[in-house]
């Protein structure tokens, strides 16, 4: 500790002994507010509950958000609406059991599993509408799993999904674009269309490289492009 440090501290501790019973009694309990809030002044372990804890309590916070946006676009959003009562025909009830909010560790907003859970990912969720685009994304995926007897380690078929959700969600808006930071006009659909699906494959076991996911997004993509079921036109 330097002199000016020994000092300052010094002129604390004199200015403390100087304070009545109840001058100390409130500053105490001010410090010890201040040291809750901040964490200065506590211990490792102590300070690692305190992130803990408030960790879990935003994590709590952003499930139940998610949960109420989900409940709401289910009665309230066209879209939504619009691909529940298709998946419906389906066979396939889409309902707040089989579309949980929950916490996921990939940098993804949704996913959907072959046992036909749509995966909503609250910590990855920036808003309502990003909910909505998500959440018709998934239910893309589980019309085609359901209609067309999807192989997802047959890249051509995962590709064709993808194609299909990224075009008919809403993924692909110049809105959606200009949120990730891409700014373009002409095409952009169609560019946006391709760049989405070719990640979403990367992701897949049977996708070799770069070059592989590229290569059956192109082949399939004029075929799954036009095909806008159960919409009559893209979204």
């Amino acid at each position: 500790m330097t002199s000016s440090s020994s000092d300052k501290a010094e002129t604390h501790r004199q200015k403390y002994l100087a304070m009545d019973a109840e001058e100390r009694g409130l500053f105490n309990t001010w410090r010890r507010a201040i040291s809750e809030y901040t964490g200065i002044g506590q211990p490792p372990s102590q300070q690692y509950e305190r992130a803990a804890s408030a960790a879990f309590k935003k994590d709590l916070e952003d499930c139940k958000r998610c949960e109420k946006w989900r409940n709401d676009l289910m009665q309230t959003s066209p879209l939504v609406i619009f691909m529940a009562e298709s998946l419906k025909k389906s066979g396939y009830i889409a309902e707040p059991k089989n579309m949980p909010c929950m916490k996921c560790t990939e940098s993804r907003s949704g996913g959907y599993s072959s046992e036909g859970v749509i995966q909503l990912c609250y910590n990855h969720i920036r808003d309502k509408g990003h909910l909505e685009t998500t959440m018709a994304h998934e239910m893309v995926h589980a019309y085609d799993d359901k209609n067309f007897n999807l192989d997802w380690y047959n890249l051509e078929h995962h590709a064709c999904t993808e194609i299909r959700a990224a075009s008919l969600s809403g993924d692909c808006t110049w809105f959606q674009e200009m949120m990730r930071g891409n700014l373009g006009f002409l095409k952009h659909h169609q560019v946006c269309v391709k760049r989405r699906a070719v990640l979403s494959l990367l992701a897949n076991p049977s996708c070799k490289s770069p070059k592989h996911a590229e290569a059956a997004v192109n082949k399939v993509f004029k075929s799954c492009f036009t095909d806008t079921r159960p919409f009559d036109e893209i979204y």
